[in-house]
C-alpha cells in the first residue's frame, strides 16, 4: 500500500527558488510600471521569511497548549491593531480605540465557532481560526478608516456646513463618512460571491493540503467566509461611530476635527 505524499510544498531549494523568482517578477513589474512598491514588496517578502520561520517554530509549540495558544492570539490581535493604527495613522493615545474595533468584530465571531464546537477548542483550531478573522478585523479597521478620514479632509466644507445649520459634531460627520463604509468591506463580500467560481481561498486549499476532504474544505471556507462578513460589517461600524465621535482622529486633522 503507498501513502499518498502530502500536496504541501517541500521547504526545500525548489520552493526557495520559486519565491525569489516570484518577488523578483513582483518588484520588476512594480519597476518598470513605477508603481513606487519595488521596496515596499522586497521588505515584505523578506520579512515573511523570517516572521513566518519564527511563527512555524512557535505555532509548533504553542499548538499543544491551549493556554499558549491563546496567547499566541492575544499577541496577534495586538499586532494588528498596532498595524491597523498605523496604516490609519492616529497616535498612540487612540490604539485602544482602534484595538476596541477590532476586537467588537473577531471577539463573537471566535467565541461563536469555538463556544459552538464547530470549531474544536484546542490549539489546531484556535490559532487558525482567530487568525483569519482577527486579519479580516484588522483589513476592516484599516480600510475605513483611511477612507473616512480621507473624505473629512477632502469635504470638510461640507462637515463645516453641517455644524453652521445646527447638526451636532458627531451627526455632521457621519454625513460625510458613512456612505464610504461600504467600500471597506467590498473585497469580503467579492470573495464570498465568487469564492468556488473565481477563487479557492486559503482555508479550502489549507484543508486540502492537510489531508481533509472536499466537503471539509468547503465547510470550513462556508465559516471563514462568513465569520469574516460578520466581523468586518461590526469593526466597521464601531470605528465608523468612533471616528463620528471623534475618539479617533488622523495625526492631520487632529487641530480642524472634531469641531
Amino acid at each position: 500500500m503507498h501513502l499518498l505524499a502530502t500536496p504541501a510544498p517541500t521547504p526545500d531549494w525548489r520552493l526557495a527558488a520559486v519565491v525569489v523568482v516570484l518577488v523578483t517578477a513582483a518588484a520588476t513589474a512594480s519597476w518598470v510600471a513605477r508603481l513606487g512598491a519595488t521596496r515596499d514588496q522586497v521588505t515584505a517578502a523578506l520579512r515573511a521569511v523570517l516572521q513566518l520561520a519564527v511563527v512555524s517554530v512557535v505555532i509548533a509549540a504553542a499548538l499543544d497548549s491551549l493556554f499558549w495558544s491563546l496567547a499566541f492570539v492575544a499577541m496577534m490581535l495586538t499586532v494588528a491593531v498596532v498595524t491597523s493604527a498605523r496604516r490609519i495613522d492616529v497616535s498612540r493615545a487612540q490604539a485602544a480605540w482602534v484595538a476596541l474595533a477590532v476586537a467588537a468584530g473577531a471577539a463573537p465571531v471566535i467565541g461563536l465557532c469555538l463556544g459552538s464546537g464547530v470549531i474544536p477548542l484546542n490549539g489546531a483550531g484556535v490559532i487558525p481560526m482567530s487568525g483569519i478573522i482577527i486579519g479580516g478585523s484588522m483589513t476592516s479597521s484599516s480600510l475605513t478608516g483611511r477612507r473616512a478620514f480621507d473624505e473629512l479632509a477632502q469635504r470638510r466644507s461640507e462637515y463645516e456646513a453641517a455644524l453652521a445649520l445646527g447638526l451636532p459634531s458627531p451627526t455632521a460627520a457621519g454625513l460625510v463618512i458613512e456612505p464610504t463604509a461600504r467600500e471597506a468591506l467590498l473585497p469580503g463580500i467579492d470573495q464570498t460571491r465568487t469564492v468556488g467560481l473565481v477563487t479557492l481561498p486559503g482555508a479550502f486549499v489549507g484543508v486540502l493540503l492537510g489531508g481533509g476532504t472536499p466537503l471539509e474544505a468547503g465547510a470550513t471556507q462556508l465559516l471563514v467566509l462568513v465569520g469574516l462578513l460578520a466581523a468586518q460589517a461590526v469593526t466597521a461600524a464601531v470605528l465608523l461611530r468612533l471616528v463620528a465621535a471623534g475618539r479617533v482622529v488622523r495625526n492631520d486633522l487632529v487641530a480642524v476635527y472634531p469641531r
